[in-house]
């Protein structure tokens, strides 16, 4: 009697929190996280960021994707625009010269570095957090959402993350990006549809591997990325197949930049000019759509190598959950060792379910690393 009444109220949560029912896309594994976890503070102002929904599995098990058989590759053009993705895959990237600055604070599990790294002609700012001990450890290079690079600061969006994760004994890199906080300026970014935050991502990595400064395992280097910064997530493993070994996106953004574009760009009325000038220069979505294929990561899914865990919560206020949906089931049909985990009732930052995601982040990260 007591598992048909706990049936009863799940499938009741479930219908409320849904927007419209679907099927799990492949790939998917619907969970219905304990609410006993205790609640996280919401993060500060963060990503750029819509909503919708996901049941089933235990939700104490880290799931382990399987891989589909990889189908044709998708072809490049021989004339490759230098803003696409194709221009990416080609691209020469010198990432290096991690230095340590201030020690910005110092903790029972790690000491938190401001750091500067070379990203092909710019200076790169971040924050780097280095576990206490002699290694050499695991890394994770972290992507950030959306925040007005006017008020953002230094290792901004992910600290929650940056700690756990240094507390799970891994070297964490906070890239800042072109145009944050002390990162060399980059004017054209906005208008280059932040691709550069892509190459500033690439270079970290690259960076961190080649250091001297820190215990890094070369052989162990993941990604993580929130929001926007899941968007950089797509575009890293499609552009630099085997680049790292593993990654995770939160709350991505659409793996189409229209659908971006659309969302946030042209529906945000103090991006007039904005919206204006990519129209202008690149067309609109619907009748220029090779351009906005080939700035799009999903035309390439077929070329990551990497193992790819994505968590996305049925109340997300900022990034639509059939977005995630929709990028698991085209990962999953190129092939790609993918898994979309869906948490009931979670908005765009994750907050009582936040500790399960972390926890069964760092269980994947541990798997594939």
């Amino acid at each position: 009697m007591h598992r048909l009444v706990v049936a009863f109220l799940t499938l009741v949560l479930f219908a409320t929190a849904c927007s419209s029912p679907t099927t799990p896309e492949a790939g998917e594994r619907r969970t219905t996280p304990s609410r006993s976890e205790p609640a996280t503070p919401t993060p500060s102002p963060s990503e750029t960021p819509e909503p919708s929904e996901t049941p089933e599995t235990d939700p104490s098990k880290q799931p382990s994707p399987s891989k589909q058989p990889s189908p044709k590759k998708t072809k490049v053009p021989q004339q490759v625009d230098p803003l696409s993705l194709p221009a990416l895959f080609e691209k020469e990237y010198d990432g290096g010269d991690l230095r340590l600055g201030q020690v910005l604070a110092e903790t029972d599990a790690y000491t938190r570095y401001f750091v500067t790294y070379r990203s092909n002609n710019l200076r790169i700012s971040g924050i780097l957090n280095v576990p206490r001990g002699k290694g050499p450890f695991p890394a994770l290079v972290l992507a950030h959402g959306y925040i007005d690079p006017s008020y953002y600061v230094n290792g901004q969006g992910l600290m929650r993350e940056q700690d756990w994760l240094a507390r799970a004994g891994y070297v964490v890199l906070h890239t800042d990006y072109r145009n944050h906080a002390a990162s060399s300026d980059d004017p054209s970014a906005e208008r280059k549809l932040r691709l550069g935050y892509t190459t500033d991502t690439i270079n970290a990595v690259k960076a961190l591997r080649k250091t001297g400064n820190v215990p890094v395992n070369d052989n162990k280097v993941g990604l993580l990325g929130r929001s926007m910064g899941g968007g950089v997530v797509y575009n890293v493993l499609t552009a630099q197949p085997n680049l790292v070994d593993a990654a995770v996106a939160y709350a991505p953004v659409s793996s189409s930049v229209a659908d971006n574009f659309n969302h946030f760009t042209r529906d945000d009325d103090g991006d007039d000019a904005l919206t204006d000038f990519i129209l202008r220069k690149y067309g609109e979505p619907r009748a220029h759509r090779e351009f906005w294929r080939a700035v799009s990561p999903r035309t390439y899914f077929d070329r990551i190598e990497d193992p790819l865990l994505i968590h996305h919560g049925t109340a997300d206020e900022s990034c639509p959950i059939r977005w995630s949906r929709t990028s698991q089931r085209l990962l999953s049909e190129a092939g790609v060792d993918s898994r979309l985990l869906i948490y009931p009732g979670e908005p765009h930052a994750f907050i009582a379910d936040w500790p399960l995601s972390m926890r069964r982040t760092v269980d994947f990260f541990r798997a594939r690393l």
